[in-house]
């Protein structure tokens, strides 16, 4: 299973997460797009993941909190308790033994996050 973990400011909109996206490798081959649970109704998630045909993989803070992560945000660590919420959430809904084939990048105007990561799911 391939999971986009998305990470996102409140400004962000449709085509800052496009951008984060396609700067961590593009869309081709996702199962699902994942991020925290405060987040995944946000409109411009929602409206992404219906362009790519895509579900939503809502992560709970809890688990979040106890990923290890290759890239660190202090603002992120303090706001989620983990380094990367893109990573975090994309190798939680990737499931068992998953791995990160792309680590956090930034969209040009560093309002979202993106990172991709492949498992075995649930």
């Amino acid at each position: 299973m391939r999971i986009a973990g998305l990470g996102f400011k409140r400004e962000a909109n449709i085509g800052s997460l496009r951008d984060a996206l396609a700067a961590a490798g593009g869309s081709n081959g996702l199962d699902a797009l994942a991020t925290a649970s405060d987040k995944a109704d946000a409109a411009a998630l929602i409206s992404l993941a219906c362009e790519l045909g895509l579900a939503v993989k809502a992560v709970p803070a809890e688990t979040l909190a106890r990923i290890e992560t290759a890239t660190h945000s202090l603002r992120v660590a303090a706001m989620h308790g983990t380094g990367s919420l893109a990573e975090a959430a994309a190798l939680a809904a990737a499931g068992r033994r998953a791995r990160l084939i792309s680590t956090r990048v930034v969209s040009r105007d560093r309002t979202a996050t993106a990172a991709i990561a492949e498992g075995e799911g649930e």
